[in-house]
C-alpha cells in the first residue's frame, strides 16, 4: 500500500501534487482535502483516518502504478469527524478551493484555510463551557523554564519564567493548574525526562517548534510582548503567538499587552496537593461531582463558572484583596431582593467571554450577533440593580460595565431575528436597513411571483393542465411538458432539453425574467455578505468594551453565587489576621456535608497556634476535612463554614 515516503511527486497527477504539497508544509497534520461534496484523505492519512473513524479505505488513481489509499467524509458531516480526531490528539488541516473554478486557468488553486488542534478548538459545542481551554508554550534552557499559556476562545494570556528553587517541580505545578490540552516546546524540553513523564501521566498533544520561534527576533516581531530584552517568558510567549498565527491565520485582537506574572503572588499548591484536595475534580474518578468546585458553584453563566474555577485554582495571598471580595459578598448577602433580581438577570445569559473571543478571531456569524444583542439588552437592567449597592468593589464593577446603545442599535436594526448559520447565502440583513438590498429583495420576490403567475397563465392559454415551470442550475428556468401533450405546445416555445417522459422549453419572455431574477438574487447575496462584514468590523471596534463587560459580568455572577451559597448553607465570614493562629468552631466540610443526608454531618472544632498547638494529627475522613479547611482558609477566605477565626498564612509559613 502506497505511503508518503514511497511517492515520486513528479509522477503524481496535478491534483495529487497539490495534496502532497500541503502535506509537506504541515507534516504533523491530517490533511482534509475538499473534492466536491467530500473531504478526502490520501496515503498514510487515509489509512490512519480509516482506522480511527471506522471509514471504508478505498483507492484513487494518482499517476503511479499503484492506486493511492483514500478515505473520505461528507463535507456537511466533517465537523463531527474532525472533532473525534482532535479529541484523540490529532491535528487537522482543512484544504479548500481558494478561487472560482470558472475563472481558474487549469487546476483550481487550493490552500489550507484552517488548522484545528486540541489547544485551538473554537467551536462552542466542542469545548467544555465551564473551564478554560489552554494551549501552553514551554522553553527550557538548562534548569530554567519559560511558560506561556493562552485560551484563544477568551483571550486569556498568561506567562512567567521559573528560574529559582526546584524549577522542574514548579513548572509541573503550574501545568497542573492550567491543565493544557496541547503543549508546544523547544527541542531541549521535548528531550527531557520531565517531558517524557508528563506525557505518560497526562493526555497531551506535544509539538516541537524550531528554535527560531523562541529567539529574540521572534520576540520583537510581536509588539504586545512588553520587553526589549531577551527573557524566557518572552520567548515562550513569542513561540505561542507564532503557533496561534500559523493555525488561525490571524492573531486574536483581544490579546493586548503581555507581561509576566510572578508565582509568589498566589498560593503555591503543588500538583499532589491539588489532586488530594479535590479542588476541581475527585481523586478517584476525576469527576466534577464531589469536588470543592461542585460544592460551592452557584453561578448562572458559563463565564462565571470558569472564573470561579480560575479563582479556586489560583488562591489569593493579599489580605486586602481577600477582604475586598468578602465585603462585596457580604453586601450581596445582606440585600436579598436585589440579589435575587440580579440572579434573575444572569439566568440564561449568553457566554459573552467566548463570543468576544470569536469576534477577536473574526469567526462570528449572524447568529452570534443575535446572541450579542440578547446580552447587551441585559446590561442596562443589571446596571440599574447594581446602582442600589453600597460597596466599593461592586461600584467599581458597575462603572466598568458598558451598555453600548450604539452597537445594540446597529445590530437590532441590521440583523434579522433568525439568520442562517452561513454568511454567504443571504437572508442576513433586515428589510429597511439598506435601500439597495430592499430593491434587490423586492425584485427577487416579485420575480418569483411572476414565475408562478406565468405558470398559471400558460396552463390556461395552452390547455395543458400538467404544465410546470421549474429551475435547475444547469438550464435555469424551463417549462416542462409531458410527451403526451406535445401536440399542444405553442410555436414560440424553444426546445431546451429532452427527457424520457417530457420535453423542456423556454421562451424569450421567460429567459429575460430569469436574467433579472438570478441577477437580483446574486447581487442580493453579495451585498448582504458585504454589509455583514462591515457590521462585523464595526462590532470588532467595540471589542475592548465587550471584553470588559464579560469580565465584569463574570465577577458579579461569581460574587452573587457565593452570597447565595452562604445564605442557603448558613456559612459565615472568617476573620483574617496576619498571625499564625487558626481557630475554627463547628467547622463543616462543604463537600461531605452535601453528600450526606440532612443532619448526619457532625461539625468539628480545630485550634492551632505557633506556641502550644503547632501540630494536629488527624486520621481517616477527618484528615481530608482538615485539608479542605486549610485550603479554604487560605485560597481566598471568601466563604467559610462557621469559622470564628482564620489566620493560617501559607505565604509566611511554608511548613503549615
Amino acid at each position: 500500500m502506497l505511503s508518503f515516503d514511497q511517492v515520486n511527486c513528479e509522477e503524481l497527477t496535478p491534483m495529487m501534487q497539490q495534496y502532497v504539497a500541503e502535506k509537506k508544509k504541515r507534516p504533523d497534520c491530517l490533511i482534509f482535502f475538499r473534492l466536491g461534496d467530500f473531504y478526502e484523505l490520501f496515503f498514510d492519512d487515509a489509512v490512519l483516518a480509516a482506522k480511527e473513524l471506522e471509514l471504508a479505505l478505498t483507492g484513487r488513481e494518482c499517476g503511479l502504478g499503484e492506486r493511492a489509499p483514500m478515505a473520505g467524509v461528507p463535507h456537511h458531516a466533517a465537523d463531527n469527524y474532525i472533532l473525534r480526531l482532535v479529541n484523540r490528539g490529532y491535528k487537522v488541516a482543512i484544504v479548500e478551493q481558494v478561487e472560482d473554478p470558472q475563472e481558474a486557468q487549469g487546476l483550481v488553486k487550493r490552500e489550507v484555510v484552517k488548522v484545528i488542534t486540541p489547544g485551538t478548538l473554537t467551536d462552542q459545542s466542542a469545548i467544555d463551557e465551564q473551564k478554560y481551554l489552554f494551549l501552553a508554550s514551554i522553553i527550557q534552557k538548562g534548569v530554567y523554564y519559560g511558560l506561556a499559556v493562552c485560551d484563544i476562545t477568551s483571550g486569556i494570556f498568561e506567562t512567567t519564567e521559573i528560574t529559582y528553587g526546584a524549577t522542574t517541580p514548579k513548572l509541573l505545578d503550574e501545568l497542573s493548574r492550567f491543565q493544557p490540552s496541547e503543549i508546544i516546546c523547544n527541542q531541549e524540553f521535548a528531550d527531557s525526562k520531565a517531558c517524557h513523564n508528563l506525557l505518560k501521566q497526562e493526555k497531551l498533544t506535544l509539538s516541537v517548534q524550531p528554535d527560531t520561534d523562541f529567539n529574540h527576533d521572534s520576540i520583537t516581531k510581536f509588539p504586545m510582548i512588553d520587553t526589549t530584552d531577551y527573557a524566557l517568558w518572552a520567548a515562550a510567549s513569542a513561540a505561542l503567538l507564532n503557533y496561534i498565527e500559523s493555525t488561525q491565520f490571524t492573531l486574536p485582537d483581544d490579546i493586548k499587552t503581555i507581561k509576566p506574572y510572578h508565582q509568589d503572588a498566589f498560593m503555591i499548591l503543588d500538583q499532589n496537593a491539588r489532586r488530594n484536595l479535590e479542588l476541581t475534580e475527585t481523586l478517584r474518578d476525576r469527576q466534577r461531582k464531589g469536588s470543592l468546585l461542585w460544592a460551592i458553584d452557584r453561578t448562572k453563566t458559563s463565564m462565571g463558572a470558569r472564573l470561579l474555577r480560575y479563582w479556586l485554582e489560583q488562591p489569593l495571598l493579599d489580605i486586602n484583596t481577600i477582604v475586598r471580595r468578602q465585603d462585596a459578598i457580604s453586601t450581596l448577602l445582606d440585600n436579598f431582593i436585589l440579589r435575587q433580581e440580579l440572579i434573575e438577570q444572569f439566568t440564561g445569559i449568553y457566554d459573552l467571554e467566548r463570543l468576544s473571543g470569536r469576534i477577536a478571531l473574526g469567526q462570528i456569524n449572524a447568529r452570534d450577533l443575535v446572541s450579542l444583542i440578547s446580552v447587551l439588552e441585559k446590561i442596562k437592567p443589571i446596571k440599574e440593580i447594581l446602582n442600589n449597592f453600597d460597596d466599593p468593589y461592586i461600584n467599581s464593577l458597575n462603572d466598568q460595565l458598558h451598555d453600548l446603545p450604539d452597537l445594540m442599535g446597529l445590530l437590532k436594526s441590521s440583523i434579522v431575528d433568525e439568520p442562517p448559520i452561513t454568511i454567504k447565502e443571504g437572508n442576513l440583513i433586515r428589510t429597511g436597513f439598506n435601500p439597495e438590498i430592499d430593491n434587490y429583495r423586492d425584485a427577487t420576490q416579485n420575480g418569483k411571483q411572476w414565475i408562478l403567475d406565468l405558470e398559471t397563465q400558460e396552463r390556461e392559454r395552452t390547455g395543458i393542465k400538467s404544465l410546470k415551470i421549474g429551475y435547475n442550475r444547469v438550464f435555469g428556468y424551463y417549462i416542462d411538458i409531458r410527451k403526451t401533450n406535445l401536440d399542444a405546445v405553442p410555436q414560440e416555445y424553444i426546445r431546451r432539453q429532452t427527457l424520457t417522459n417530457s420535453e423542456r422549453y423556454i421562451t424569450e419572455e421567460l429567459k429575460n425574467m430569469e436574467d433579472k431574477i438570478l441577477g437580483a438574487e446574486q447581487k442580493l447575496i453579495s451585498l448582504e455578505y458585504e454589509l455583514f462584514l462591515e457590521i462585523r468590523n464595526k462590532t470588532v471596534s467595540y471589542l475592548a468594551e465587550l471584553k470588559a463587560n464579560a469580565d465584569v459580568l463574570s465577577q458579579i455572577d461569581v460574587l452573587s453565587g457565593l452570597a447565595e451559597l452562604a445564605e442557603k448553607n448558613n456559612y459565615c465570614r472568617p476573620f483574617l489576621t496576619q498571625d499564625l493562629k487558626i481557630e475554627i468552631s463547628n467547622g463543616r466540610h462543604p463537600v461531605v456535608e452535601q453528600t450526606l443526608d440532612y443532619g448526619q454531618f457532625v461539625p468539628n472544632d480545630a485550634y492551632l497556634d505557633h506556641i502550644d498547638h503547632k501540630v494536629m494529627i488527624l486520621t481517616g475522613p477527618q484528615y481530608v476535612w482538615q485539608i479542605h479547611i486549610y485550603a479554604s482558609s487560605c485560597f481566598d477566605c471568601f466563604i467559610s463554614p462557621n469559622w470564628k477565626l482564620c489566620t493560617c498564612r501559607f505565604s509566611k509559613n511554608r511548613n503549615c
